[in-house]
């Protein structure tokens, strides 16, 4: 008998340079299986919805600047969603997935983060309609993103309680900051039920450069360095601890100046004397410590580059913000910058910086390479060009309107690109098989 020959089709062979898992089934389950999956997902979706809604504002607003109808002052609304949404939730992502690492502890599963992470996102989920229908509903989604902030942030600090590493710097460092972001969540509660908006513009500028500014400059001082000597073995990982310092105490100084002129403006002489002494020669230190981390030679590695041009932005922040002082000092309050400074930390520092630490995490730990390809690097520049948009427009106080709505658009665009992609790989499994 001639021997039985199986007719049935064969498993489809993956297309050429596609690992198999690429184009998997998308599962809600795969969020809960590991902690960046949990929070770069709920980040992405809400980065994403809060840039397409201030998008529609600003087109709104160019129509007719009556449209919308606010229950909260835009620009507070605008700068609590930025400060305290999506930017702690992509902490949530980072800091339980390589804070266990660094504090020689077991893995943390993602199932027991949900419900904080869900208090989280769901709180500002429903600020962002709150905002133009009642002032006291808006105040309620800032306390339950708070709680459950506090609650991860708890969490968190269990975990330095339980490491039993010698050095635990850079996380308690973090952990600081991020109870300095509670706070600052607090009384943004308190001040949208109390109509108090100066109270909570303070809070804003507080948040950002008093929690979220300093997070950033501390994951900075630990992993720019050592990113860039793994990639460039020629250069070194420098990173001395009086620089972490002089970051910090730079920031904190500035976070209490930021937050005093939204309510004081405008601040004595003094203040301003003492705020340029501190942020002309820390602009100065920012900019070198680019060049001396490898600034240029990291233009040959486009993710490293990445990392590289968005610390760039801190330096040109504090220059901005050292200018800012010298004209008030010199010429009067008038002389301002106004928002160039903040808006150079916010979209250019940490929008930027944001952006390429999570691709390099999204990308590692997926399976894939850790490098950027086209479409990464251009959702970067999309983010760029909303930075040098907004700091001009921020800068040249007579902008036409366009100038605005062409740096939302571009913001949008990249925030909106990178949740499409990245939130696809969040829930689908590793391309190279193994868990997590």
């Amino acid at each position: 008998m001639p021997p039985k020959i199986d007719i049935r089709p064969l498993p489809p062979t993956p297309a050429p340079g596609k690992p198999p898992g690429v184009h998997g089934p998308w599962r809600f389950s795969r969020l809960s299986s590991a902690p960046h999956r949990l929070g770069f997902f709920a980040a992405g979706a809400l980065m994403a919805a809060s840039a397409l809604w201030w998008l529609a504002v600003q087109l709104l607003q160019t129509a007719d600047p009556a449209l919308p109808s606010w229950a909260v002052p835009p620009a507070v609304a605008h700068g609590l969603v930025f400060a305290f949404g999506f930017m702690p939730l992509f902490m949530v992502g980072f800091l339980f997935t390589a804070g266990p690492r660094w504090l020689g502890l077991p893995d943390v599963p993602a199932m027991s983060l949900r419900r904080p992470v869900l208090a989280l996102a769901g709180g500002w989920a429903l600020f962002l309609p709150a905002v133009h229908l009642a002032a006291p509903l808006a105040a309620a989604a800032v306390l339950l993103a708070a709680l459950g902030w506090g609650a991860l942030l708890w969490r968190f600090r269990r975990l330095l309680r339980a490491s039993p590493m010698p050095d635990t710097v850079h996380a308690r460092a973090v952990a600081w900051a991020g109870l300095v972001g509670l706070l600052a969540m607090v009384t943004s509660a308190l001040a949208l039920l109390l109509q108090q908006h100066d109270l909570a513009r303070a809070a804003v500028r507080c948040g950002l450069w008093g929690f979220l500014a300093p997070v950033f400059a501390v994951v900075a001082h630990r992993m720019i360095p050592f990113f860039t000597a793994s990639a460039l073995p020629s250069l070194d990982a420098w990173r001395p601890w009086w620089l972490m310092a002089v970051m910090l105490v730079t920031l904190a100084v500035e976070a209490l100046g930021t937050a005093a002129e939204a309510l004081w403006w405008p601040l004595p002489a003094a203040a301003n004397a003492l705020r340029l002494l501190v942020t002309a020669p820390a602009a100065l230190l920012m900019l070198w410590l680019a060049l001396r981390w490898g600034l240029v030679q990291s233009l040959r590695v486009r993710l490293l580059a990445m990392l590289h041009a968005g610390f760039v932005w801190l330096g040109l922040a504090l220059a901005l913000s050292a200018l800012s002082h010298a004209r008030v000092l010199w010429l009067g309050p008038e002389a301002s910058l106004g928002l160039a400074p903040l808006h150079a930390l916010s979209v250019g520092y940490l929008g930027t910086t944001l952006l390429a630490m999570v691709t390099r995490v999204a990308a590692g730990h997926s399976g894939r390479p850790l490098a950027a390809d086209g479409l990464a690097f251009g959702l970067y520049l999309l983010l760029q060009v909303a930075a040098l948009g907004r700091v001009a427009a921020a800068l040249w106080p007579a902008a036409p309107a366009a100038l605005l709505v062409t740096a939302a658009l571009a913001w949008a665009a990249g925030c909106t690109g990178w949740a499409w992609r990245y939130g696809g790989w969040m829930g689908r499994p590793r391309v190279d098989g193994r868990p997590g």
